[in-house]
């Protein structure tokens, strides 16, 4: 092994453990959300929209501000876009401990963590790692860190419910928002690549990479079927343990279902990273989408006990963030790692355009007609339309595009 190629390696493995572990951190706190639904809500007074309207909030900031933080990072580099996402995530959690009425805790949970999630997650991470390894092992990268994103899902739930019976709510969102400070310091092992893994046609300009997305009728189809996802994700996370507590299903089996989640997403994920640098992407997204429809119709059509509700913790954890690593990696076939950061962004906002949705209506719905039953309904008939939106995508280059026209 060359000097030049052993420093390559280890600049890769140091960006892949920092990375990881930001992912497990910013993710993991993001998953414990929904514990804090009910107890923030009765000691405030507000009704669940109030709450669901926040994380709904926080999910729009994250997707809107996501390419332009992207774009950021395809810049100047991953280092300085996570530190300053590490801050004001750590400072929004302090925020939301705050009694301070809704208008500030909004401020918190909605506009900063939001802002922050978009410097520590997966478009930003992602694009960093995949610029230090061989196009061939990119998609493996992203599920291996990934898997390791979908640990702290698993870890920091029952961490979080300890934390809310010890400190109670505000006292656990104050030691959250130290964890979150711990992604700082990370940054810094997430270097930029001396020499990026690119081709020639990939060598283009900020305004031709967005008119080559733009262009492409599969950009607009990976999109779209990504709002799905948004919509599931965060509907579940922050509505399932009152969901389970309305079906008489205590909190505490909420938390383990949760944690089940992300314990299974580890494989789920992982799989997804290294079955994507086997066989076409977009197909097995279809798959992804259609195991969640069936996954989640099985769910709320039977009676919903806690066997039930941990089975369908286990299944949809196959499919939960499994999504990630395929929707990053179709992108960087497609349109090349130099702007996969601001690229990636822009499919991600149509991810958290749905994440909005199934936050806040999640809460509306609710208010309005005491049942989840639409919203699940919405769910299920989300999962069918992306699995037919990502069946005809195709993962050639653009270089191959033009050269078939």
């Amino acid at each position: 092994m060359t000097t030049q190629s052993a420093s390559k390696w280890h600049g890769a493995g140091i960006a892949l453990v920092c990375g990881s572990l930001i992912l497990l951190i910013s993710l993991g706190v993001r998953h414990a959300f929904g514990l804090f639904l009910q107890p923030v809500s009765m000691d405030q007074g507000w009704g669940r929209e109030t709450f669901a309207f926040a994380i709904a909030l926080q999910n729009l900031v994250w997707g809107a501000s996501q390419p332009f933080t992207g774009m950021l990072s395809d810049r100047y580099g991953a280092k300085p876009v996570v530190a300053v996402g590490a801050l004001l995530y750590g400072v929004g959690l302090w925020i939301m401990s705050m009694v301070g009425g809704e208008a500030l805790f909004i401020l918190g949970a909605g506009v900063l963590i939001g802002l922050g999630l978009s410097g520590t997650t997966f478009p930003v991470i992602f694009a960093a790692i995949s610029r230090l390894v061989a196009p061939e092992q990119r998609s493996l990268a992203m599920g291996i860190t990934m898997s390791v994103g979908s640990f702290g899902q698993f870890a920091l739930l029952p961490i979080s419910l300890g934390l809310i019976v010890e400190l109670d709510w505000q006292g656990a969102l104050i030691a959250l928002s130290v964890l979150a400070l711990v992604m700082f310091p990370l940054a810094f092992g997430i270097r930029s690549a001396p020499a990026p893994v690119a081709t020639a046609d990939e060598d283009v300009s900020f305004s031709r990479a967005l008119s080559d997305a733009f262009g492409q009728r599969d950009f607009w189809l990976l999109s779209l079927g990504f709002f799905a996802c948004g919509f599931q994700v965060v509907f579940i996370a922050v509505h399932l343990p009152a969901f389970l507590a309305d079906e008489g299903v205590g909190s505490g089996i909420a938390t383990i279902v949760l944690a089940l989640i992300g314990l299974v997403n580890i494989a789920g994920t992982y799989y997804a990273g290294l079955w994507g640098g086997r066989h076409r992407k977009p197909m097995l997204l279809s798959w992804i989408y259609l195991g969640r429809a069936v996954a989640i119709a099985a769910f709320v059509l039977l009676p919903v006990t806690a066997t039930s509700a941990y089975i369908f913790g286990a299944v949809m954890g196959l499919f939960w963030l499994s999504t990630v690593p395929l929707t990053n990696g179709t992108v960087a076939a497609v349109f090349g790692v130099k702007h996969m950061s601001m690229l990636a962004g822009i499919v991600f906002f149509a991810h958290q355009l749905g994440s909005f949705a199934g936050g806040w209506i999640g809460g509306w719905l609710y208010d309005r007609t005491g049942s989840y039953d639409i919203a699940w309904g919405i769910a299920i008939g989300l999962s069918i339309l992306a699995a037919a939106l990502n069946w005809p995508i195709t993962e050639r280059s653009l270089a191959e595009r033009r050269a078939a026209i």
